[in-house]
């Protein structure tokens, strides 16, 4: 009797040890984590060389939000910019109203509307006809107010070459400035056919003004990934490219800066800082 159950056990550990392995839902996400002091605004130049449906090219994150371009699933355009609740969780309706992002300002042209799933806050999203290798350049500003942080997000437009200020929320934070500055590339379609398409964007030309009102130069960054077992573990790759940095993920991508390497990329000695809109 115990041999036999023996015998099925290892047929059965033969059998699960020689299943073929599930096929990947989704290319991985990468980042690059900016080496950078607390500061109250974060500036930085993107360039998108390849997308396709369902990604998204986080331009500025920071410990409570994040602001990039996203390439909807059914191709459509968009510019997203979102902040946390200070609350855990992923149930925005549980969320009392006092811990609640709050809205202060927002462009006639975008959709204000409260998040889930992933944490939960606010949100903003609009239509922006971004293009493969054109360059955009993106601000977030932050304004202690006691124990509230007010995050305003600005976006050059250069049809009009003029600053557009998109939203600004509001949210608890202790007080706290910008910090834990980052950027990254993402596949939210997720259907194992994203797995086999590339998405790749330069990062370059990154400033943060310290909470003192000095500008400095970004020039150095951290390449990581995330770790989802129904992602595509190999196809991902960073370093630097034309002055910046780039990150890449999906298809046929080969991997040639290690994980968690320091990536460096000192800043010209002609560089200046940005003219932000007051």
């Amino acid at each position: 009797m115990l041999r036999c159950v023996l015998t099925s056990v290892l047929l059965l550990l033969f059998v699960v040890n020689h299943l073929p392995a599930a096929e990947p839902r989704a290319a991985r996400s990468v980042h690059l984590g900016w080496d950078a002091p607390p500061a109250d605004a974060f500036y930085l130049d993107m360039t998108i060389d390849q997308s396709t449906p369902g990604s998204y090219f986080m331009a500025c994150g920071w410990d409570t939000g994040y602001f990039g371009l996203q390439e909807l699933g059914d191709g459509k355009k968009v510019v997203i910019f979102s902040v946390w609740d200070p609350t855990k969780g992923d149930d925005q309706k549980a969320v009392p109203l006092d811990q609640r992002v709050e809205l202060l300002h927002s462009d006639p042209d975008v959709r204000i509307r409260r998040f889930g799933g992933e944490g939960t806050g606010g949100q903003c999203m609009g239509p922006f006809a971004w293009k493969i290798g054109e360059t955009h350049r993106f601000a977030v500003r932050a304004t202690i107010e006691d124990k509230k942080t007010a995050y305003a997000g600005y976006i050059f437009r250069p049809e009009t070459q003029r600053w557009r200020h998109l939203v600004t929320f509001r949210t608890r934070t202790d007080g706290k400035p910008l910090r834990g500055l980052y950027s990254f590339i993402e596949d939210f379609r997720r259907d194992t056919k994203s797995v086999h398409d590339v998405r790749r964007a330069r990062f370059g030309n990154g400033w943060v003004r310290v909470t003192t009102g000095e500008w400095k130069p970004i020039t150095q960054a951290r390449f990581t990934a995330s770790g989802a077992e129904w992602e595509a573990k190999d196809s991902i790759d960073a370093g630097t490219s034309d002055g910046a940095w780039f990150l890449a993920t999906g298809g046929a991508t080969k991997t040639s800066t290690p994980l968690k390497s320091r990536i460096e990329q000192p800043a010209p000695a002609n560089a200046k800082p940005p003219t932000l809109p007051e």
